[in-house]
Order: structure tokens, then sequence, then C-alpha cells
């Protein structure tokens, strides 16, 4: 009823034609013991076009090893929910492109199922499922004013499918190379993260949780210092963690991000840039702006930071997505 149907039966019918099951049989799936030879692939649509290999390209370049993995095409992550039972899940998704039909292809493990809709929810949020291509470069196309080519429509802004997760890598890139912050998250997940079996080959470990950087024995830099984290940023993450803990920010749904992002700033090591970076990405916020960012400045030299903000102003409220293009023409 919540979600605007006026009768059981019409829910039913519609449950079933979208996912061959109905929510009988999905709930019994669920949660009896025995074993299933195979797991399920759910078809989430999009409205096109959508720029499949971009969004490919962003995640592979910033996939941490052990957690998240491209290969053939297709998008793989380790997965650590919590049920509404208050059980902890483990598990792994794969996320496809079936271009001909406009949807993305995405199978759950079994283990999951009791998650099913929480684990949906996150992949649109990553995959940015619920944008309207043609609303975006609405606003937008004016960019090729400045430069044939610098908006493309259907252009998405990669979200994020852990918030904490995107949080830590967001502080460990400050400054320094992505594939350098990749290899420092990697010795964080390898350190600290719970080892999982997931039978896909790179899918090893769950991120560590906010709680567990927090319930740390001594000064988190001696933990992080001898992964190559420096102390500033190590101090960073933990005070982080502990919003996190706290329920301080939120991150997940967020109705305030302008709001949030000031909290985001009050927290030593955090500035401008990262505090938009996590809004674009952990809340959704379509009008970030990283005005500093290296890859913007360049894709629009010899503008200085000043003058990219003023000019942006024409871009409201896509600002996210013409970083994004931006970043793409580079």
């Amino acid at each position: 009823m919540a979600a605007g149907f006026n009768s059981l039966r019409r829910f039913n019918d519609l449950f079933k034609k979208q996912y061959n099951l109905s929510p009988t049989a999905l709930r019994k799936r669920a949660t009896e013991g025995k074993k299933h030879t195979s797991n399920i692939t759910l078809a989430l649509g999009y409205r096109p076009p959508y720029h499949w290999e971009e969004m490919l390209n962003f995640l592979a370049g910033r996939a941490i090893t052990g957690i998240e993995a491209v290969k053939n095409g297709e998008y793989m992550r380790t997965v650590h929910l919590e049920s509404t039972e208050g059980k902890q899940l483990y598990g792994w998704v794969r996320v496809g492109h079936r271009p001909k039909k406009n949807v993305l292809a995405v199978t759950v493990s079994e283990t999951l199922l009791p998650v099913l809709p929480q684990v949906l929810a996150r992949i649109r949020h990553l995959f940015d499922v619920s944008c309207d291509p043609h609303a975006v470069y609405e606003t937008l196309r004016v960019m090729n004013d400045i430069r044939p080519g610098l908006c493309v429509l259907g252009t998405r802004v990669p979200g994020c499918f852990n918030a904490f997760e995107m949080v830590v890598r967001a502080v460990l890139g400050q400054q320094i190379s992505v594939k350098a912050a990749s290899t420092l998250a990697a010795r964080i997940v390898e350190t600290y993260g719970t080892p999982i079996q997931t039978g896909l080959a790179g899918l090893t470990h769950i991120f560590p949780l906010p709680k567990e950087i927090v319930a740390l024995d001594g000064a988190i830099e001696n933990h992080f210092g001898v992964l190559g984290v420096t102390a500033a940023r190590s101090n960073t993450i933990y005070e982080l963690a502990r919003v996190f803990v706290q329920g301080e920010i939120t991150f997940d749904l967020c109705t305030q991000p302008e709001e949030a992002m000031k909290k985001l700033m009050a927290i030593r090591g955090i500035g401008s840039w990262t505090a938009q970076y996590i809004a674009m990405r952990a809340m959704e916020w379509p009008d970030a702006f990283l005005e500093t960012d290296a890859g913007v400045k360049k894709a629009l030299q010899p503008h200085t930071a000043k003058e990219l903000l003023k000019m942006a102003e024409a871009w409201r409220p896509w600002r996210s997505y013409a970083t994004v293009n931006l970043w793409h023409t580079l």
C-alpha cells in the first residue's frame, strides 16, 4: 500500500511479472535451510542511453582488491548486510549490462536473498539507475558551447554500495594518484577486513566495519602507519568511523547534503574537495562540484578554480553530472 498499490492482487501480479517469482515463493526460498544449485538474477531497467563502458572504467580504476573486481564487462563485489532480524549475512553480487533490453542484469548470491531489497537499492545507487539522462542533458548541453563533446547524453554519476568504504577511499585519495589510493585501501582490507568464501576469483574480503576501526587498541596511526597511511589521514578515517558509529551524519538517503558537508568539513582533514566528492558519490547529491579537482581544472584549462565555480552556476542542479562529464574527457 505504501508503494502505491491499491490491492494485494495487483502487487502480486506485477511482482511475478518482473521477477518470475511470487512474494510467497521468494520468502520461502530465502528462509528455507537447504542449499540451492543456482543464484538469482534480476533485471534493473534504466532510461537509455547508458554509457556502461565509462561507468565500468571508472569503477575498475578505483576497485579495491579483495572487495571488488571488474572482469569480462561485469562488475563484482563482496557484500555484508544485516537482516531485519539482526542476522549478519555475507555474499556477493555481479552486475552486467543488457543494452538491447535497457537493463542491468544483477546476479545475487542466495545467501543474500533475505536482504534482496537492500542489495537492489544499493546497486541502483551505485550505478545511478534512476537517472533521467534527458533531463540532465537539457541543462548541461550548454557545456558543449565551451567545447564540442564536453557533455555527453547518458553520462551517469557513479555512486557507492558501501558508504563507509567510499568515504575511507576518498580520504586515502587526497592529493595522491587513484592507483596509490587503491593500493592503500587494499592493504587496509587485507589487514583488517573480514575474510569470506565467495567462490569467485578476487572476491575474498569484507571491508572493515566502522565499529571495528573504532575498537582498535591504541593510536590509529600505529595501525595504519605501517600500511603507508599518514598519521593525519589515519586520524581522519578514525573520526569518520566514529561519526558512522554514532550516527552523527546521514550518508544514505541524505536529505540535506549541504548541512552534512558542513559537518564533514568540521572534521580535521576533510576540506571542500573531499566533502563534495563524498556528497556526490555517497549522498546521491546531483549538484556537487569540485572546482579545485585536478581533472576538472585540466579539462577546462586555463580557467582558475574561481572562474570554474562561476561558470558552473549555469549547470545547476546537475553539477555532479557536469563533473563526471569533464573527467570523461580526459
